[in-house]
């Protein structure tokens, strides 16, 4: 495969760019098959179909011109986000109108919903400190106050939208930076930012800053990719993002247009890369962990005070270009002592108010800071999420999760632009292949499908063949992340289990 550098695709990049506005022919001559509006609308109800965390029968979805709108309703907030980001990572969305509403399952007093949010705040490490004042009216959530950086703020409104009863939030918090900063050292922070995150390919994105705000303008593969964009763009001493004329078009994911984003590293580059990835996770930036790095393989030493950090840490760090794994050393130790019975009346009550697994009978039994959970749930995914919500509570250093699966016959699925965790962090995930129904060609048929409507995973360099609900994947691809994301695909499309033979070729 011919890789072009840098420089050469930023003198093509404008002519590129002012190709496609003029409508001249550039779609087909990457050789890129048209899709029509209901061929994604089709592919947003299936990857919503497969996914155990939002229901298809309330939503419904239709695509103009590649800009997807979803309507109906779901029962909490943090469903609505997820049908959103669901349908950014189809290829050939541009971009997605979410016009779902919010029904709560349970009906649930203001009062009640804004002691949760503040408790919920308080019992998670990363957020006890923030100055941020609730109020919530009809049960929509407005929340007021000052952080010291975006990624805080847009943490303090993820915890709020992880309550049950929520409608809506405002988030009004603003951000306070300790320092002034110049729009140069902005502008090389957003471009490293993006050159060094394995979910977007940057090579077509022209970054801009004036007076602190950030202009993304040219090109990218997917609506998902604009997003993660959007994100790494808020650097320290950005006080807007403005994307509007970042536009998506499925060709730039073509693997000629990556330049040299995959290029081989070196172990100092990705260590550098690492520590900065760290810092701007608002979950563990303030403690003093000590990334190592041999041959792309990244181990984290040091010491946080919680369990969600010690996670949050080896996630920030999988997402870097050239990291090939993560062997997470970290040590939680908490600044004060908790007795277990307060550690286990936080983490009950933490269960109880979220809005994925509320409705279960999820008991808990916390010995030594080891939160011990029992019960049963009807999919992997809120097994998951139950772990995640005992994990965030101040006190607990571990989490040994008995919960029982009702339905263990599909497996966990992760995507990288969707989870807000690693599912195989959890040493609890044993998911084992099953029998199917479907024929080996079917099977086959349907993974070569994901692979194709995936913004993420370029098919055409991989061969699929399948042998009794078995798949083997061989061929090439361009990182690690698109390696796993294979994997995944492949088990979307109906695998029972999956041989991956993929070489990465850098």
């Amino acid at each position: 495969m011919i890789k072009k550098t840098k420089r050469q695709w930023t003198s093509i990049a404008i002519p590129l760019a002012m190709l496609f506005i003029l409508g001249i022919w550039i779609g087909p001559a990457f050789g890129a098959e048209e899709i029509t509006d209901l061929a994604i609308t089709d592919a947003v109800e299936d990857e919503i179909i497969i996914d155990p965390a939002v229901s298809i029968t309330k939503i419904d979805v239709s695509t103009e011109n590649g800009v997807v709108t979803l309507t109906g309703a779901v029962n909490n907030i943090l469903a609505k986000k997820r049908a959103e980001r669901l349908a950014e990572t189809i290829k050939g969305v541009r971009a997605v109108v979410n016009s779902v509403i919010v029904v709560p399952s349970v009906t649930r007093s203001d009062m009640e919903i804004r002691d949760d949010i503040k408790e919920a705040l308080l019992v998670n490490p990363a957020t006890e400190s923030y100055k941020v004042t609730v109020n919530v009216e009809d049960n929509v959530v407005t929340l007021e106050g000052k952080v010291a950086s975006w990624q805080e703020r847009e943490l303090a409104g993820k915890i709020a939208r992880g309550v049950s009863g929520v409608r809506e939030v405002n988030n009004d918090i603003s951000v306070s930076y300790k320092t002034d900063r110049t729009d140069k050292e902005i502008k090389e922070d957003v471009q490293a930012a993006l050159n060094w995150d394995v979910l977007v390919d940057d090579a077509l994105i022209n970054v801009t800053v004036n007076n602190g705000e950030v202009i993304l303008t040219g090109i990218v593969g997917s609506a998902a990719e604009k997003s993660e964009a959007i994100r790494d763009a808020w650097v320290a001493g950005v006080t807007s993002v403005d994307a509007a004329q970042l536009d998506v078009e499925r060709w730039a994911r073509d693997p000629e247009m990556r330049a040299d984003k995959y290029r081989t590293r070196s172990d100092a580059e990705i260590k550098e890369a690492v520590t900065n990835a760290l810092i701007a996770d608002p979950e563990v930036f303030s403690f003093n962990i000590r990334p190592e790095v041999e041959g792309g393989v990244v181990t984290l030493r040091g010491k946080v005070t919680s369990l969600k950090s010690r996670r949050s840490a080896a996630e920030a760090v999988r997402d870097v270009v050239g990291v090939i794994s993560v062997k997470n050393r970290l040590k939680v130790r908490t600044e004060e002592p908790f007795t277990d019975q307060r550690v286990e009346y936080r983490v009950q009550n933490a269960l109880v108010r979220d809005p994925y697994v509320d409705r279960y009978n999820i008991t808990v039994d916390v010995i030594n800071g080891v939160a011990n959970l029992y019960g049963t749930v009807d999919s992997y995914f809120e097994k998951a999420q139950a772990d995640d919500v005992a994990a965030r509570v101040s006190g607990v250093v571990a989490v040994d999760n008995n919960i029982a699966v009702e339905d263990v016959s599909d497996p966990y699925i992760y995507d990288p632009y969707v989870e807000d965790w690693h599912v195989y962090d959890y040493d609890w995930y044993d998911y084992q292949p099953g029998y199917t129904f479907k024929r080996d060609a079917e099977i086959k048929e349907d993974i070569e499908s994901e692979f194709f409507w995936s913004p993420f995973v370029d098919g055409g360099d991989i061969t699929v063949t399948v042998e009794d609900g078995k798949a083997t994947l061989t061929g090439n691809v361009d990182s690690w992340s698109e390696y796993s994301a294979a994997t995944e695909n492949a088990y979307e499309g109906g695998a029972t289990w999956v041989r991956n033979e993929l070489d990465v070729t850098i």
